[in-house]
Order: C-alpha cells, then sequence, then structure tokens
C-alpha cells in the first residue's frame, strides 16, 4: 500500500487520539507527510515528537470555526507547497435520548460531526481544484446507515456527512477528485466518553467490548488512498466481526 502514500501531504483532524491518531501512525510509517490538527495541542506534540515529524506539522485546530480549519489547510499547502489528502476525522458522539432535551450535546453534534466535515471540504477544495487532484476522506459511522434509540442526533449527523460527500462526488469529477466515505462499527477510541448521560454511557461502553483496535481504521483509510488515481472507492462500511448492528 506505501507505494501511493508515499510522499503525499495529508492532513488529519482529529489526530490527537482514536482513529486520527491511528491514521497518522500508520501514513507516517508508509512516508506521507503529515500535518495534524486537534484541539489538545500537547497530545498532537507528543505523537509529532514519536512519529518524527517535527513541530511544524502540527496545528491547534477547532473543527467549529472554519478559520481555523484553514488555517490549518492553508499551513500544509505553505510548509509542503499542496495537499494531497484530508482526513475529516473529528467527532462527537453524546448519545441520549431525544426527550431529554439535551440541547447543548445536539449543538456540538452538529457543530464537530456535520459543519467540521463541511469547513474541512471548504477549506482544502480550493488547493484540489487548482492541482486538479486530491482526496477527501469523510468519516462517518455505522450510525449513518441505522439508527437506534438514543443515538438518533448522532445518527442525523453521519447521515448527513454521507449525504455531503454523495454530493460533493458528483461536483469534483471534472477536476480528478477523489471521494471516501469511511464508516467504522465498533471501534476502540475514546468516542464513548463524550457521552454525558451516565447510563447511557454504561450502555454503550458495554456495547463496546467487542470493539477493534483503531487500526483498523487507518488500514481502511490506506486502502483507499493506494489505489491507482483512477480507481475512486467511495465508499467503507466496517464493524467487528461480532458487531450486530
Amino acid at each position: 500500500m506505501a507505494q501511493g502514500i508515499a510522499n503525499k501531504v495529508v492532513v488529519i483532524t482529529g489526530a490527537s487520539s482514536g482513529l486520527g491518531e491511528a491514521a497518522a501512525r500508520l501514513l507516517a510509517k508508509d512516508g506521507a507527510k503529515l500535518v495534524l490538527g486537534a484541539r489538545r495541542l500537547d497530545r498532537l506534540e507528543a505523537l509529532a515528537k514519536e512519529l518524527s515529524l517535527g513541530g511544524q506539522a502540527v496545528v491547534e485546530t477547532d473543527v467549529t470555526r472554519f478559520e481555523q480549519v484553514k488555517r490549518l489547510v492553508d499551513h500544509a499547502v505553505h510548509l509542503h507547497g499542496r495537499i494531497d489528502v484530508i482526513i475529516n476525522n473529528a467527532g462527537l458522539m453524546p448519545h441520549s435520548p431525544l426527550e431529554r432535551c439535551k440541547i447543548e450535546d445536539w449543538d456540538r453534534m452538529i457543530d464537530v460531526n456535520l459543519k467540521g466535515v463541511l469547513y474541512g471540504i471548504g477549506a482544502a477544495l480550493p488547493y484540489m481544484k487548482e492541482q486538479k487532484s486530491g482526496h477527501i476522506i469523510n468519516v462517518s459511522s455505522v450510525a449513518g446507515h441505522k439508527v437506534n434509540p438514543g443515538g438518533a442526533v448522532y445518527a442525523a449527523t453521519k447521515h448527513g456527512v454521507r449525504v455531503i460527500s454523495e454530493g460533493l462526488r458528483q461536483e469534483v469529477k471534472p477536476y480528478n477528485i477523489r471521494t471516501t466515505i469511511i464508516s467504522p462499527g465498533a471501534v476502540a477510541t475514546e468516542l464513548p466518553d463524550s457521552i454525558t448521560e451516565p447510563d447511557i454511557a454504561e450502555a454503550v461502553r458495554k456495547r463496546y467490548e467487542m470493539a477493534i483496535p483503531a487500526d483498523s481504521f487507518a488500514r481502511m483509510v490506506a486502502f483507499a488512498m493506494s489505489q491507482p488515481e483512477d480507481v475512486d472507492v467511495n465508499e467503507i462500511l466496517f464493524r467487528p466481526t461480532r458487531q450486530e448492528y
């Protein structure tokens, strides 16, 4: 796979832990030029040091602020002269029944999961159109395909990511830009920690006992990226083998 990854300039949001961190580790091993964004700068800096990426490879980024996402992408282009891939990965999953009216959690999910993806697209697309090449990878979820009680708003945001990505796919064909949606099932990350309702958090943690390692996601990213330029892997849905939902 490394032959399609080496020397590509890759921007990853939500790179301080979980799926983003796992992707960074695998892509660094395969020779990608990484620029990592997240709110937790200390963790980004520690990861960059461990992977020998250099201090310029990290940018403190809140994906709910378009100007910060644009700064992340602009920095990557300034540093390396181009952007080949953006992985819009940052996400939250504060499940709760709708009747509990967790307005703040609803707003956070919409801002991070949906607007964050839009902002990543908006920041990267002008450069990719000018280059006539690029690859936009958006992270959805099994919940973008199915909805369970307590997960309605999260599922709505992740289904929205799929809808946006399909519209994007059709719009960018004239510019030789590839698009991929990756929808993970139960993967071992900090995502359940974002649940603010104790009873819901406990139920989700029990479901996540079957979770597979985050490097499973990284391998999906590498698979999509490493295809020949005339092959566009548009959607990957994967779960633990034992997961029914």
